[in-house]
């Protein structure tokens, strides 16, 4: 077997590094957003939450941010240009939200208790956002 030569490797990583740091950074700016506006918009206020030691805060956090970045690495897996990250990681975003809201509608009493720092409450909102990433990053893997 041809084992590839150093500046075969060179040629490839100085046409695809410039590609690949465009879709991480797309993917990363929109990370960033949304967790941004998840904490904007939701009716928790995670920052004070957090400043208190309120740990179902923590893991709701927590858990949001890893449901934001599951699907969208798998669009920037699959995706063939930026514009194809930007819309898909936009619509991603959009939903990971929606679970959230979904979420506090079939369990009325969530944000109360994870207010007053109900773990077992904070760990099943962080729960249903994860399981909604996947199936929303298998989705998008089609």
């Amino acid at each position: 077997m041809d084992q590839p030569t150093l500046p075969l490797i060179l040629q490839g990583l100085s046409s695809g590094l410039p590609v690949l740091l465009l879709h991480f950074g797309a993917t990363l700016g929109l990370f960033f957003v949304g967790v941004a506006a998840y904490v904007l918009l939701t009716p928790l206020h995670e920052r004070a939450l957090l400043a208190s030691g309120n740990p179902a805060a923590g893991i709701v956090l927590g858990g949001t941010v890893v449901a934001i970045a599951i699907p969208l690495a798998a669009t920037l897996a699959t995706s063939l240009s930026v514009t194809d990250v930007l819309v898909w990681g936009s619509v991603a975003v959009v939903l990971q939200l929606a679970t959230f809201f979904i979420a506090l509608l079939f369990f009325r009493d969530l944000r109360p208790m994870i207010e007053t720092g109900n773990a077992a409450a904070g760990t099943t909102l962080a729960a249903v956002q994860i399981a909604v990433a996947l199936m929303n990053a298998g989705a998008m893997a089609g």
